[in-house]
């Protein structure tokens, strides 16, 4: 196992297209409701024990070895929007054809096979963590950390932060993240047994309406 794959997966340089998505913070920057450092770090707070548990969980059950085609049933199922479910599956082909050119395996094609539309980005994850001989909890730890990284980063386009105030924000959800991580793990470990129902799925209905109307933009920075 080489923990440095863990860190090429979750580095923002890895080719799997999450720069030019903002996790929902677009539309909070121009509702007001994230403004600075401190409403930021609610918005991410907020965004990873929901959303983020419930992508932590799934990848975490891919890494696993639980049948991707049943995880991706199962992420359908927790993601209402219509919006969000092609936004992750987009992120899902993106991700997965960087993965198959770093750690080629038999399961990244399979995946691209049995789902050639895409499968959800933390189902990809999940399978490409494993490809790279990591652990369920790497898979948890990856996917979480997305979940908060991923909106500060851009909300420093989106407002012109100090990059040192977003990195504030993630600094000071490490414990979150960490707790995040250990129920998504717990829960991918009785998927064998209790199957997928077990899984979290948290929710954030604010961030499906409003990925809805981000959708429906006609100029926007970000694709999502």
């Amino acid at each position: 196992m080489s923990r440095t794959a863990l860190l090429v997966l979750a580095d923002g340089r890895f080719p799997a297209g999450g720069h030019a998505h903002s996790g929902g913070v677009e539309v909070a920057v121009a509702a007001r409701s994230v403004r600075d450092g401190p409403t930021l770090g609610a918005f991410c707070r907020g965004r990873l024990h929901t959303v983020g548990l419930t992508a932590a969980a799934l990848a975490a059950a891919a890494a696993a070895g639980c049948d991707p085609l049943v995880l991706d049933e199962a992420a359908d199922a927790r993601t209402p929007a219509p919006a969000l479910r092609a936004t992750a599956r987009k992120l899902g082909r993106q991700l997965l054809r960087a993965a198959r050119a770093a750690w080629p395996c038999e399961a990244l094609e399979k995946l691209a096979r049995d789902l050639p539309g895409g499968a959800h980005q933390p189902v990809v994850l999940g399978v490409a963590v494993r490809a790279a001989g990591l652990t369920t909890p790497d898979a948890a730890h990856a996917a979480a950390f997305d979940s908060v990284s991923g909106p500060a980063t851009a909300a420093v386009r989106l407002l012109g932060l100090d990059p040192f105030d977003a990195t504030v924000v993630i600094a000071r959800l490490c414990d979150d993240v960490d707790a995040v991580v250990r129920r998504a793990a717990d829960a991918a470990s009785r998927v064998a047994d209790e199957g997928v129902g077990v899984l979290p799925a948290a929710s954030a209905p604010l961030l499906d309406i409003t990925a809805e109307q981000h959708a429906a933009w006609p100029m926007r920075l970000f694709a999502s």
